[in-house]
């Protein structure tokens, strides 16, 4: 399944999908496998959040916009074929739709995944990663300045927050850190 993830990621993304691509993809899966480990999961629940992040972004190959119900879309065709049963597919697409901004997971799994995805923000390479998404949306939008990007940014790393232990604690000390260099750079 994460080869053909992969693939379909790698033949159908625009090219300008500077942050959204295959790599950010299993970046969030490392992740995620990462987080699942301090939330003590069972084996059945990483194996479901491992679905659910391959399958997290592939609605960026129709849509820009709510790419995440496009995402359950084809979770839905594919996954039968994979032998998941429908109940196991809307807990993965739960866990695809918790992506959605702003995030609000509504168990364990889905909190998971929604720090999976936005991990980064407390990390060191936050401003690469940022500065990737800002080449997209700005393909997707010329008129994007860095000024209103910078606004963008600092809007929306106040009111993030992380739900797992692991993030909150190994995480958003950086991302505080972070934000206050965004600020300080547009004084």
């Amino acid at each position: 399944m994460k080869e053909f993830v992969v693939d379909l990621l790698k033949n159908n993304l625009s090219l300008y999908f500077f942050y959204h691509n295959p790599a950010h993809t299993l970046y969030v899966l490392e992740k995620a496998l990462e987080i699942s480990q301090t939330e003590n999961c069972s084996a059945e629940e990483i194996a479901l959040l491992t679905v659910a992040v391959l399958w997290h972004d592939t609605g960026y190959i129709i849509t820009y916009a709510n790419h995440e119900e496009a995402g359950c879309t084809l979770a839905r065709k594919y996954l039968p074929d994979y032998g998941l049963s429908l109940p196991d597919i809307e807990k993965v697409c739960g866990m695809i739709m918790a992506t959605k901004i702003p995030q609000q997971p509504k168990n364990k799994l889905e909190q998971i995944i929604a720090d999976a995805d936005l991990e980064y923000l407390g990390t060191d390479s936050a401003a690469i990663q940022a500065e990737n998404l800002y080449k997209e949306l700005q393909y997707i939008n010329p008129q994007l300045t860095r000024e209103r990007w910078n606004q963008m940014q600092i809007s929306f790393i106040q009111q993030h927050q992380y739900f797992t232990r692991f993030c909150i604690e190994n995480r958003e000390p950086v991302k505080q850190q972070y934000l206050q260099q965004i600020i300080n750079s547009t004084l």
